[in-house]
């Protein structure tokens, strides 16, 4: 038996927050019903790139769902999303606070009705606070919750990180908050409403900006590709191209400067971390005098020899060619629908022992192409 088997989980949510959060709960066995707007779905329905006029990016995120399509307002779409709530142990939301309440489904009355239920909400800003009501995208949250501030160059602009971070880790604060309220209710018999908020997310995962804002006084700026407290630990040119180099503390730094022919691992500059801290632009241009003169899979083989962290900054496509994600089978096909096309979506990072590995994904849903399913099931028996 897979670990989320049996459970149920209605699924409000648009976009990627929510929509990741519940791809995560179904890559451990839940089964998700997907609530759509009817007519145009989900919005990342509409979002690029497409592949026979279906898009790539719904299809990463959905595989294996499935879509009813529901109109919250009318009489009879009400009827059956508030039967879909009785056989649910999860119902997860992404609207504005206040727009389920409005629709009579606020938690305090799905919980005196349903006790059981798991009420979980990602918003922007949260449930509560001054600026709850405000809407957010990821960028918004990368910005306010002072990520865009730490990245970049350090002569540059501020830059949004490359990924959705302002909605990925929030969908994954989501996920714990939910594994956490299933593992309560199973001693309690008592639901949960969890509140996450994107902002709150990003402050949650700048361990050292934090740190060195609180402790200091004065918040960290932007160092690019250098971590701002360790050092060596970070690119460095190569003949063809870049490489990251990570010597973590001072043994690894002594074996880096023997790789390298350095004899520099006792000058006073850099003996230390901190001392390597505060020379880190000088330390910089001497690893490169070396590193310049070969090229990346040459430094790639010494390095790592030596058992010192390194890695050839990858573009994607050169990362879903990997040997180690693949054999990790972390890149896997999406099945298409009859005539449709095929796509390719990331495998579960989650492996257990009690969790069989997949090689490939079900399509996912056309909107509201499992109403009937989904209505059979609902005249079922529980």
């Amino acid at each position: 038996m897979v670990p989320l088997s049996g459970i149920t989980i209605l699924d409000l949510t648009h976009v990627l927050a929510g929509p990741f959060a519940s791809q995560t709960l179904q890559d451990l066995g839940a089964r998700i019903i997907k609530v759509e707007r009817p007519g145009t779905g989900d919005d990342t329905r509409a979002f690029p790139p497409f592949v026979q006029g279906e898009s790539a990016y719904f299809a990463t995120l959905n595989a294996g769902k499935q879509s009813i399509a529901l109109d919250l307002k009318a009489e009879g779409d009400r009827a059956i999303f508030e039967r879909l709530l009785a056989r649910s142990d999860v119902l997860i939301e992404n609207f504005r606070p206040g727009v389920m309440a409005r629709l009579g489904y606020g938690w305090e009355t799905l919980h005196a009705r349903q006790p059981g239920l798991i009420y979980a909400a990602v918003s922007g800003f949260g449930q509560t606070g001054p600026d709850a009501d405000k809407p957010a995208y990821d960028m918004v949250v990368q910005a306010r919750g002072g990520v865009m501030s730490i990245t970049g160059e350090s002569n540059g602009p501020p830059v949004r990180v490359g990924a959705s971070i302002g909605d990925i880790v929030a969908g994954m604060y989501l996920t714990q908050g939910i594994l956490a309220a299933l593992f309560q209710r199973e001693r309690t018999g008592e639901g949960a409403f969890i509140d996450v908020a994107m902002l709150d997310s990003q402050l949650a995962i700048q361990e050292h900006a934090v740190a060195i804002a609180s402790a200091t006084g004065v918040p960290p700026g932007r160092t690019g590709a250098r971590h701002p407290t360790i050092t060596p630990f970070a690119t460095y040119r190569a003949e063809d191209g870049f490489i990251v180099i990570a010597a973590g503390n001072d043994a690894m730094f002594a074996r880096l400067c023997t790789v390298l022919g350095l004899t520099i691992a006792e000058d006073s500059r850099f003996a230390s971390n901190a001392a390597r801290c505060d020379n880190h632009a000088l330390l910089k241009r001497l690893i490169e005098t070396v590193t310049l003169g070969a090229p990346m899979a040459h430094w790639i083989q010494v390095l790592e020899a030596a058992g010192l962290p390194t890695a050839r900054v990858q573009d994607m496509g050169e990362v879903l060619r990997d040997p180690q994600i693949l054999a990790r089978n972390m890149v896997l096909p999406v099945a298409p629908h009859p005539g449709g096309p095929a796509f390719v979506a990331t495998g579960n990072p989650i492996k257990m022992s009690t969790l069989p590995e997949v090689r490939g994904l079900p399509p996912a849903p056309r909107l509201d192409g499992d109403r009937a399913a989904i209505l059979e099931w609902l005249d079922k028996p529980d």
